[in-house]
């Protein structure tokens, strides 16, 4: 089981997340963040943490962002990123699933 990042995150990316995962296993994308489901150890600090409310427990992704556990997992063998081992040590990647990068830009 993993911890899926969703909708609200879109064109936030606050990165309170980032900043209390104690594995390191958020990656940042170009408009949103994302969970190495392999990374993840089911910790939940992100969780609490996220001012928008965007991280959910896999089994608890409300259904109408359902997608988001597979863009959350299909993110990491887009561009062959696999599974480096720590998101710090390869930095914003300037992509994101072709179904957030269709998404229109959220409105200020």
């Amino acid at each position: 089981m993993t911890y899926v990042i969703a909708q609200p995150c879109v064109d936030v990316k606050d990165r309170a997340c980032v900043d209390e995962c104690p594995v390191d296993c958020i990656y940042e994308g170009k408009r949103t963040l994302y969970i190495h489901p392999e990374e993840c150890v089911d910790c939940g600090a992100c969780e609490p943490v996220c001012p928008t409310e965007a991280i959910f427990y896999e089994d608890d992704l409300p259904e109408e962002w359902s997608d988001y556990y597979r863009a959350n997992t299909d993110f990491f063998e887009l561009k062959g990123l696999g599974s480096p081992g720590g998101a710090s040590s390869v930095g914003a990647t300037g992509y994101d699933d072709p179904m957030i990068e269709k998404l229109p830009a959220r409105e200020e």
